[in-house]
């Protein structure tokens, strides 16, 4: 099987940042497929990048190296690492772009990517996409082992856990990340239909329940920018064009949207901002 990198920036398209990554990475490993996740991270954003790896890695083969430049620090002291792990290589600068990743896999080695032989010569201080990241990940691609990059991390950087604080009838969260389509994803998850409106919450970030906690989806009241919204629902489609409508997104977060709408904006909801819910539970039965 051909080896899968992909690739995560916020270079966005009007430069050739991304191009010529790739450029770098196919002269060093020709055979690599290249998939593009998204170059549409908003400058600086960590957090933002954190999020989107998350939602996406679970969804490739084990053996993928994922590529992650968003990259604040870039020519500071904070190095560039790749971490092996028992679901994917990742390359990516230790500034916790990895945070949210990192408690759902199994971290093996951690290591700075120090070695000369495996960037190009002459590093830039402002472009290390090009001549540390890229070079490092081909070279995984091509089979070198990770410990031949340079020596084992001695601190790995972690971001704050987003806001996910439960409480016995009210879960406070955050907004999480805005969606291309302006959907207001919250930190409050992971939920699945367990049953007819019932929604399992495996809490993802934050203090996690005691139990596990089932929620009457029809009961649940969801508060956003002083909005009151009545109930969680499957899909946008549930309401009619133009409604405000709480839900449960494809990553299994809480989500608040417009049927054919765009929920950010009309709210005027940024990341960071409260989100509150207030449910009725029962214990699941173990």
């Amino acid at each position: 099987m051909r080896p899968i990198i992909t690739l995560l920036t916020d270079f966005g398209s009007s430069d050739a940042y991304v191009g010529t990554m790739k450029g770098v990475i196919l002269s060093i490993c020709p055979q690599a497929q290249l998939v593009d996740l998204t170059h549409a991270i908003e400058p600086q954003n960590v957090r933002q990048a954190a999020y989107v790896l998350l939602t996406a890695f679970r969804h490739f083969p084990p053996q993928t190296i994922f590529l992650v430049v968003v990259d604040p620090g870039v020519g500071t002291e904070r190095e560039p690492i790749a971490v092996q792990t028992n679901y994917g290589i990742y390359v990516a600068p230790n500034n916790g772009v990895l945070s949210y990743l990192i408690p759902h896999i199994q971290v093996e080695h951690v290591v700075i990517l120090q070695n000369a032989d495996y960037r190009l010569p002459g590093v830039s201080a402002t472009f290390h996409g090009r001549d540390i990241f890229a070079p490092a990940a081909a070279h995984l691609a091509n089979s070198v082992p990770i410990t031949e990059f340079g020596p084992a991390v001695p601190e790995f950087y972690q971001l704050n856990s987003p806001v996910l604080e439960i409480g016995e009838s009210q879960i406070r969260g955050e907004v999480l990340h805005v969606d291309h389509f302006g959907n207001i994803i919250t930190s409050i998850g992971h939920l699945i239909w367990a049953a007819p409106g019932l929604l399992e919450l495996n809490p993802q970030f934050g203090t996690s329940s005691p139990e596990p906690l089932t929620l009457n989806a029809a009961l649940s009241q969801v508060t956003v920018a002083s909005k009151v919204l009545q109930g969680i629902l499957p899909t946008y489609g549930a309401m009619p064009p133009g409604s405000l409508l709480a839900l449960v997104g494809s990553s299994g977060q809480l989500e608040i949207g417009i049927n054919q709408g765009n929920a950010a904006q009309v709210l005027g909801v940024t990341t960071g901002d409260a989100i509150l819910l207030d449910f009725e539970t029962t214990l699941l039965e173990s």
